[in-house]
């Protein structure tokens, strides 16, 4: 009965859920013409479309009920009756929804009808724009078509270590291992379809590359080898090569950032087929970093599947003998750098995996927002939107997070809060401490009320989700680091960018931002800290730095002040702290988070874990709670506790200096950017420019904003130059006409109407360059007088008096 549906039923794989939305879409508007089911007339009786309260999560597009005509639900009743319960769950696949979208009757879906048929004026409520799979869940991740991508779907425990986790503490007889390379080793693992410098992406897909997945690991030769079997194409996995150079030993190489040649530090990788009572050796053979925490007692990080299963126990610091060094190879370009460390496993025949820092995938966040929006409280007050497709077509999710309010003044009145995480894709300690504030900010807690009763959060948890999915550290899959791309006008190449500047860019337009903060990771340095900009008035002078040193005091066994920095460097203009700071909001912040741990207070040189920086999102809406306390006692407390130490810092500068200074002098008129040192210690990288196939549309772009941007008109500001222009226009038209020979009898007799001082083009000339004002007879005077303007008569002795130019003049 219906060929076309019984195809897709024999299909063994689910259709893309995207590529299905956009087909409807195409379809929707008039772009896609197909084969339509014609609908009979009786299809005009529609009843009311039903807006449900909650967002339902099964659907391509979520259940809903829409305006459908008796027919099409026959019709639809016929396809669930005639089928097998087996295909039950791809019919909701083309649901309801898609028939409306293809039905040429029905236009417009915005309007609401009532059951007299006649059209309410009031608009549909915008519905959240998410798209899910046919099994219930959140859209699969999309990669490069370049990608292989194993179908196991890997994910992980919580867990919280009993003890704390103290750092390594090098004993100086830490072997250094000569990298001998493929050529005194064999490869067990290698990834040949991976994207390089050069190229550029074109497209993507669910699944990544079509196509059978090639076994990359070596074949055993039976029980009795142990040689170790890794993998990496899993989403945030970016193992490029493994070399095994020993029984027990391995060289791995990183893949760097897609379509770039830079940006080793990430990394996640599994590894199979274990030995127990056996110590390996790993080492990593291309960091591009000179410094790493490595060097002062950071260590890797572990994670058995037994373990997980048996005892419930997730990610652990394991490692010994690690040791940060310098390469005896390079790459021709600039040196390498080593990380080594031993281990033993816990368990034979296990499932192990490494990372750089706790994963916390794409996939990870859609299971936290599906289960937020499946929440009939939480999903009260948090609406889920798109901000924007990513440049694989990966949703960009954002979070408006507010209490309902009594009045539209009191909606008006509340000031807006912006947080955003993993602009850097291998930073996943953003995306911890951005859980651990939605976590508070969505409970019942009385504080978390009070703060969604006179805030409006804004909250985008995953600003880079392609480069999450394919296990890049720094970039995109434009093959840039999108936190320097800010100021970008390329909104299909930096979509993710794009729309959150403009986001903010509206919301500036309603309401007062208080504080932006982008939540990032750091590779050199412990503790968490933010950088800041420095507010150039003194009305609000040092009022910046009161939020961090307030966040100090509440987590002082966490954040350090002094390792928070204010300057605003000319490299870091295309940051998003600094544009949103040129935007108007002065509370601007970068939060940067140590990949290590503390070297503070109680937890003092202990690696941070899972709870640690979810307690920090907690310890951020506390600092809130405190910055707009009615009371400002606190405020004033700390904005004179930062004068007592921006004096110290003076002070000591000038000392270096080997000057004096008189403290109780007016200090205060010293810059700010004198004294502030540079950020040369953060773990951001110059930006690279635009990619060379964007560079002429960036071109292009520019030129068409430039034709848009009409010259405005120097304003004639004398009367005196008004006379001179009229003059040279009519010289103009005389010149030219002269030229024309077949005019010259008209032009001659035009020329004895005209009045003496004009006859002689040389005359006229010279009186233009002596700026010469021509005479006023005593009738123009006499009317002048009588308060008639003087444009009138000077304009009669430069203009031709012919009957119709007379008869125009007023």
């Amino acid at each position: 009965m219906f060929p076309a549906l019984e195809t897709e039923l024999k299909q063994e794989t689910l259709p893309d859920p995207y590529e299905d939305f956009m087909h409807h879409h195409l379809q929707y508007y008039g772009y896609f013409k197909a084969q339509r089911r014609t609908l009979p007339n009786s299809a005009i009786q529609q009843r009311v479309w039903k807006s449900s309260p909650q967002y339902m999560m099964n659907g391509s597009f979520g259940e809903r009920d829409d305006l459908i005509s008796d027919t099409l639900e026959k019709e639809t009743f016929l396809w669930h009756t005639c089928l097998s319960s087996a295909g039950h769950t791809q019919i909701d696949a083309v649901s309801r929804d898609s028939l409306m979208l293809s039905s040429p009757l029905l236009r417009s879906r915005q309007l609401l009808y009532d059951e007299f048929n006649e059209v309410n004026p009031r608009l549909r409520e915008p519905r959240e724009l998410l798209f899910f799979s046919n099994r219930g869940l959140l859209q699969t991740p999309r990669w490069p078509i370049e990608c292989e991508v194993i179908k196991e779907n890997i994910r992980h425990i919580e867990w919280v270590p009993p003890q704390p986790e103290n750092f390594y503490q090098p004993t100086g007889n830490e072997k250094v291992p000569e990298i001998v390379g493929e050529d005194q080793g064999t490869v067990v693992y290698q990834l040949d379809s991976v994207p390089t410098e050069g190229t550029y992406f074109t497209s993507s897909r669910m699944g990544g590359k079509q196509g059978s997945i090639k076994e990359l690991a070596v074949t055993l030769q039976g029980p009795e080898d142990n040689t170790l079997l890794f993998e990496s194409r899993f989403e945030s996995g970016n193992l490029q090569k493994a070399v095994r150079v020993g029984a027990y030993e391995y060289e791995l190489t990183l893949r760097t950032d897609l379509y770039t040649a830079k940006h080793t530090q990430w990394f996640y990788f599994r590894v199979q087929n274990t030995r127990k009572d056996v110590t390996y050796r790993f080492t990593i053979v291309n960091f591009l970093k000179p410094k790493s925490l490595y060097a002062v007692g950071m260590k890797p990080l572990m994670y058995s599947q037994l373990d997980a299963t048996t005892y419930h126990i997730g990610w652990r610091r394991e490692g010994h003998e690690i040791k940060y060094y310098k390469s005896n190879m390079d790459d021709g370009q600039q040196p390498l750098y080593c990380l080594t460390w031993t281990i033993q496993f816990p368990h034979d025949q296990d499932t192990c995996f490494f990372a750089h820092f706790y994963p916390y995938t794409y996939t990870d966040l859609q299971y936290y927002l599906l289960s937020v929006a499946n929440n009939s409280i939480q999903s009260q007050f948090c609406k889920l939107r798109a901000l924007c497709r990513s440049l694989a077509g990966n949703t960009v999710y954002l979070l408006t997070i507010t209490n309902p309010s009594r009045s539209p003044q009191e909606a008006a009145a509340k000031k807006a809060v912006v947080l955003s995480a993993r602009v850097h894709p291998g930073e996943s300690n953003g995306s911890w401490i951005m859980q651990g504030f939605l976590d508070f900010i969505l409970s019942n807690s009385p504080d978390a009320q009070l703060l969604r009763d006179i805030f409006v959060f804004k909250v985008i948890p995953m600003l880079n989700p392609d480069g999450v999915v394919v296990g890049n550290y720094r970039c995109s899959l434009a093959g840039r680091d999108l936190n320097r791309h800010y100021k970008t006008i390329l909104k299909d190449s930096f979509p993710c960018i794009w729309y959150t500047k403009n986001m903010i860019k509206r919301l500036l337009e309603e309401r007062e931002v208080l504080l932006y903060c982008d939540f990032h990771g750091h590779s050199r340095k412990n503790n968490i800290f933010l950088y800041g900009c420095n507010s150039n008035s003194r009305k609000h002078w040092l009022h910046e730095r009161v939020f961090p040193l307030m966040l100090s005091k509440n987590a002082p066994d966490k954040f350090s002040f002094n390792s928070c920095n204010f300057k605003v460097q000319k490299c870091k203009e295309g940051t998003g702290r600094v544009v949103m700071w040129r935007m108007g909001i002065l509370n601007s912040y970068t939060m940067e988070s140590t990949f290590g741990g503390s070297t503070l207070g109680s937890k003092r040189d202990t690696h941070f874990t899972i709870e640690d920086l979810k307690s920090l999102g907690y310890h951020v809406c506390d600092t809130l709670l405190d910055f707009c306390d009615p009371d400002q006692t606190k405020f004033a407390q700390c904005l004179q506790e930062l004068k007592e130490l921006l004096q110290q810092e003076i002070h000591k500068k000038f000392n270096n200096l080997g000057q004096t200074m008189d403290l109780e002098g007016c200090w205060d008129d010293i810059p700010l950017s004198d004294i502030e040192s540079s950020t040369s210690g953060s773990d951001s990288s110059l930006s690279d420019g635009l990619p060379v196939h964007l560079l002429n549309i960036a071109d292009e772009l520019n030129q068409k904003t430039m034709l848009l941007k009409k010259p405005k008109k120097k304003r004639l500001q004398t009367r005196k130059q008004r006379n001179e222009k009229y003059q040279k226009n009519y010289l103009m038209r005389e010149l030219k006409l002269r030229e024309d020979a077949p005019g010259r009898i008209k032009f001659a007799s035009t020329l004895q109407k005209q009045p003496t001082s004009l006859k002689n083009p040389e005359n006229s000339n010279s009186s233009i360059k002596r700026n010469e004002k021509p005479r006023l007879t005593e009738a123009q005077l006499s009317g002048r007088a009588k308060g008639t303007s003087l444009d009138q008569p000077l304009i009669s002795l430069v203009l031709p008096k012919s009957k119709e130019r007379v008869q125009g003049l007023p």
